[in-house]
């Protein structure tokens, strides 16, 4: 397998494209998890560059990888406590440097996390914070007083479960945490930690990274006033942002995110990148209320952040062609001249194989289509590490569990554990190639018949549908850049026409398990080369089950 991984070094660009990332498909790398080259049994930099030759394989145009930084690891390097350093668990700043340089001679971008509506409790800036209240970074993080009474200043939560609320005894006051305790926010409505967070931005851009997956974009300022938040109705919960056994779906979080101030930092952040030749963000929105708006907001008018995801398909809803349509239409309203970046899975949900597929009565044919659905809705694509592989969602034992989201609301809410175990690459190497020591989290046993070793080069594989659907996108430029209009359809089929230049295409997909028949008066040319196997009879459609239809209009 490894000859058959060779990668040719990519022609150096002539003039960067600065618009590489409209449409781009980008590839998620949780390194923990991904390939360990020094048997701790966590993977790390070496790791990522190691298998590099294997991403650039898929054919996808670049690299997110989650945080790699200087940590406690009390959330698996959310919590950052040096914004330019590299754990050691990970390697060192070298180590990354040599990752650029891989990556793009690999014709690869690299995105980094920017995790900065929150810090570790152990950042310098926070242990000066608490010192007192009156050292220069003691409005740094948001410090307010209690109540009369002692309890916290208001009623907001952490996704966390519980107070965003800690109590501080050297300050006697209480700091805000819209996670974990051990992650004070920062107090953006401070010029000074806007200022230090761009210096961080820079220092990274310095470094060759192509750009930015902003974590949290949303929960970056607050409401000064420190008003309640209200109640939502009980028919008004959903649990896209929180478990459901979470009573942060109980409110309306409409004082503590997705504050209007936001957007002034963003056009600064925008101002930044924007000094370098091809520098691009993505944000993720975690509102379940108004998510889309608040993604249209960030992304229009071409000076804030370049696209977002909500989590309006990474919620455990089931994805049906009433909803593709539903929220592709509803964000083209709100946000016409934005633009989204599109994922099924990544590290904090349900894997996808699990959440939707886990009834269908042939998985990995409705992981195919799924796959190819989402590589061809109008804007960009997150693609999960192993989701090219139909991994599933790991089932682990409570004594197996790291995560301590999982552990505070186990068994209801199982965590986020099942969706990080470690990439299976050879199904007979111990761990399956991740590590020659033992996994921080086990290798599940049913994923080692998926692993890369297993599919690369059947053609019947859903690694090799991944990599044949990729390639069909990048032949036609109407699924990266275009427009998308939708047609009528009934049942469990969706059918749309991505528009660009003298091109427009047909794509029809019927995301159900029964043959569907989808009639259009279009005069189209079949395309081939995505590897579904539906028919036209002239006006009519046979599409089989999990299967779908390209068309090119004539």
């Amino acid at each position: 397998m490894g000859a058959a991984l060779q990668h040719t070094v990519a022609e150096p660009e002539l003039a960067p494209d600065r618009d590489w990332w409209r449409g781009a498909v980008i590839y998620q790398i949780y390194p923990r998890s991904f390939q360990d080259s020094n048997g701790d049994g966590i993977g790390d930099l070496r790791g990522i560059i190691q298998r590099l030759p294997y991403v650039a394989e898929l054919g996808v145009d670049g690299i997110w990888i989650s945080p790699f930084f200087t940590s406690p690891m009390k959330d698996f390097g959310y919590d950052v406590s040096d914004y330019r350093g590299i754990d050691p668990m990970f390697g060192k700043l070298s180590d990354f440097d040599d990752l650029i340089k891989g990556a793009h001679e690999l014709g690869l971008k690299v995105m980094v996390d920017g995790v900065i509506s929150h810090s570790s409790d152990q950042h310098p800036w926070f242990v000066e914070s608490r010192s007192s209240r009156t050292n220069p970074k003691a409005d740094w993080y948001v410090w307010a007083d209690a109540k009369p009474d002692g309890t916290p200043p208001n009623n907001w939560l952490s996704i966390f479960g519980g107070s965003a609320w800690q109590w501080d005894t050297r300050r006697m006051q209480y700091y805000l945490h819209n996670f974990l305790a051990e992650q004070p926010d920062l107090n953006f409505h401070n010029r000074e930690v806007q200022d230090a967070l761009l210096d961080v931005i820079r220092f990274w851009l310095d470094r060759g990274v192509d750009g930015f997956r902003l974590d949290t974009i949303n929960f970056y300022f607050h409401s000064q006033g420190l008003e309640d938040n209200p109640a939502l109705r009980p028919e008004e919960r959903n649990d896209q942002t929180a478990p459901a056994v979470n009573p942060y779906n109980f409110q309306d979080h409409i004082y503590d995110k997705s504050r209007p101030e936001n957007l002034g930092f963003l056009q600064r952040f925008r101002a930044v990148l924007d000094e370098y030749p091809a520098a691009a963000s993505v944000g993720e929105v975690g509102d379940s209320q108004r998510g889309l708006e608040v993604v249209a907001a960030y992304t229009s008018g071409g000076n804030r952040v370049h696209m977002c995801y909500a989590f309006d398909f990474l919620a455990p809803e089931k994805i049906s062609a009433s909803k593709v349509r539903g929220v592709l239409e509803d964000f083209g309203r709100v946000a016409h001249d934005g633009w989204a970046c599109w994922a099924f899975s990544n590290h904090d949900v349900v894997r996808h194989a699990t959440r939707w597929g886990a009834d269908e009565t042939d998985r990995e044919a409705y992981l195919k289509l799924l796959s190819a659905l989402i590589m061809s809705l109008r804007g960009s694509v997150c693609l999960y590490q192993g989701e090219e592989l139909g991994l599933t969602e790991a089932e682990l034992s409570f004594d197996d569990l790291q995560d301590p989201y999982g552990i505070r609301f186990w068994p209801e809410f199982k965590g986020r554990d099942g969706c990080r175990t470690p990439m299976v690459w050879e199904r007979t190497t111990k761990n399956a190639g991740f590590s020659d020591g033992r996994p921080w989290l086990p290798v599940p046993a049913d994923h080692l018949p998926l692993a890369v070793s297993q599919q690369y080069g059947d053609k019947s594989s859903v690694l090799e549908h991944y990599r044949r659907f990729i390639a069909f996108r990048k032949a036609h430029p109407a699924f990266a850049k275009g427009e998308i209009e939708f047609t009528a359809a009934d049942g469990d089929v969706v059918a749309f026409v991505r528009r660009h230049g003298n091109e427009g295409i047909l794509c029809v997909f019927n995301l159900g398990a029964e043959n569907q028949t989808f009639e259009t008066s279009l005069k189209t040319e079949t395309l081939a080369g995505h590897g579904f196997h539906s028919e036209r009879t002239d006006d009519r459609i046979k599409l089989k089950p999990y299967s779908a239809w390209f068309g090119r209009l004539l």
